[in-house]
């Protein structure tokens, strides 16, 4: 496995590796790696003659600060692992050698950026929006693959994808999660002992406000009881949950078709900020 840092020397290598009949997967990552990038790696190296992972913490995409400095930095650690899982190059630039220029580009991804994650994050997608249009154009990937546990995030990389005509697959990858349910999350590491053993009551919650709409009870009933919930744990505080169209992510008051109906969710715990989504 090859690590590089320069993306003129990763455009120099790429073009010596590559021939005709060559296909290159590239998995976008913030490093400190888990199981659930690793088994996006897997695809790649399945899928492709090539597979690449960039490792960089994106200042762009953070809107608190205290949020980018605590973000764990395991380079040493996501390359073992990496490696270990078939990946042939790692791209870890530095800040100065992704933005030698301060990007002054501003994306809009029109109603995205008004719900859920595009709400409670401004600036949030506009920052995602312009690394993985910089990295799409640094490694040229046939085809790049993203967790669906972001999958407001997934509907982001579409859009630009569509909008700036990258000859790009997006790859959307099943949430993987611990046995007790949590969506594997490189800020889990983050939780106390006795956080992490709450943490579940995120999925176990989104799990019964899909039975509860399954059943036939109302959004309302389904937000109400989701509240209810979480008022009882007081180390919680939630974000958001909405019941949303699985393709556009924007609110609905019914369940959707099959397969089209998201719920998603957002809570902080001991000042971690956590993420989860079902789609039924």
């Amino acid at each position: 496995m090859i690590l590089l840092s320069d993306p003129g020397a990763l455009r120099t290598h790429l073009r010596k590796i590559q021939k005709i009949d060559t296909t290159l997967g590239l998995v976008p990552t913030m490093g400190a790696l888990h199981e659930g990038h690793l088994k996006l790696v897997e695809r790649a190296v399945e899928e492709n003659t090539i597979a690449v992972a960039s490792i960089f913490v994106n200042p762009l995409q953070f809107n608190n600060p205290d949020d980018l400095s605590r973000y764990p930095r395991t380079l040493d650690e996501d390359c073992a692992l990496l490696e270990s899982a078939g990946c042939q190059l790692v791209f870890a630039p530095s800040t100065e050698d992704m933005y030698r220029v301060p990007p002054v580009l501003k994306l809009d991804f029109g109603s995205l950026e008004h719900v859920m994650e595009g709400a409670f994050r401004p600036g949030h997608f506009n920052g995602v929006g312009i690394v993985v249009a910089r990295l799409f154009n640094m490694v040229q990937p046939d085809r790049a693959y993203f967790g669906q546990k972001d999958l407001q995030q997934v509907a982001v990389v579409r859009r630009l994808v569509e909008d700036l005509a990258f000859p790009i697959e997006i790859v959307p990858c099943p949430t993987v999660r611990e046995v007790d349910g949590l969506a594997l999350s490189s800020r889990n590491r983050r939780l106390s002992l006795e956080h992490r053993v709450m943490a579940p009551l995120i999925y176990k919650t989104l799990g019964e406000a899909q039975k509860m709409l399954a059943a036939g009870y109302s959004v309302e009933e389904a937000k109400q009881h989701v509240r209810t919930q979480f008022m009882r744990y007081p180390d919680f505080l939630l974000e958001y949950f909405e019941v949303a169209d699985a393709g556009t992510l924007q609110p609905v008051e019914e369940v959707q078709p099959v397969g089209q109906t998201a719920l998603c969710m957002a809570a902080h715990l001991g000042g971690v900020r956590l993420i989860d989504n079902i789609v039924f």
